[in-house]
């Protein structure tokens, strides 16, 4: 009996972050102050991007999977470049509202050592994903999550985690998370993200 109860448990947790995503989902005007529990050390500037001090950093737990092209990612094949994560469904109108900006950064900053990886979620058929990569010509791969289980289980408690869609989240030269923004970004907020870990040494 309780070995048909604990796959229903993962099941219900997952329903449970998927309906709180849901919530979350596609809001353009967070105001920043989302953030972990007590006890952590995150500096909100207003521009609602949240920072962790490099000393205080955690690397997040396995994110690896299957990519929306049937390709195999792991994050920690990544390690020594800064890193991107972008969460993102086809259905959302922020995620296409920022994608321009996103093809645009990460075409700009490949060739200093940045790589962007994107999240796909919520999009239970892989073609309107695939429609969307091609629209705003995407350069690069997205790990394949239609129930969010890398959103659930790829980052440790009472850190920089995912909480809307779209959210981005940028981890250091080491794969620990160091910033993270619950909202759709332009070009001139994601760089900010991205080019102070760049420059880190």
């Amino acid at each position: 009996m309780s070995l048909s109860r604990a796959p229903r448990r993962t099941l219900l947790a997952v329903g449970t972050l998927s309906a709180a995503l849901v919530l979350s989902a596609c809001t353009s005007d967070n105001n920043g102050k989302s953030g972990g529990g007590g006890g952590t050390n995150f500096v909100t500037n207003t521009g609602g991007v949240s920072t962790v001090a490099k000393g205080e950093r955690k690397a997040t737990n396995t994110i690896a999977g299957e990519t929306l092209e049937g390709g195999k990612l792991d994050l920690a094949d990544l390690k020594g470049k800064v890193v991107v994560l972008n969460v993102w469904g086809s259905w959302c109108p922020p995620c296409r509202a920022e994608a321009p900006h996103f093809t645009k950064v990460a075409n700009d900053l490949k060739a200093k050592g940045v790589e962007f990886v994107g999240i796909n979620t919520r999009d239970f058929n892989k073609q309107p994903a695939l429609a969307f990569e091609e629209d705003y010509a995407v350069p690069y791969p997205s790990l394949y999550d239609p129930a969010g289980k890398l959103i659930v289980n790829g980052f440790p408690k009472g850190t920089l985690n995912p909480q809307a869609i779209p959210s981005t989240v940028v981890l250091d030269k080491e794969g620990k998370i160091a910033a993270r923004s619950l909202m759709a970004l332009d070009e001139k907020k994601l760089r900010s993200m991205i080019e102070p870990l760049v420059a880190e040494k």
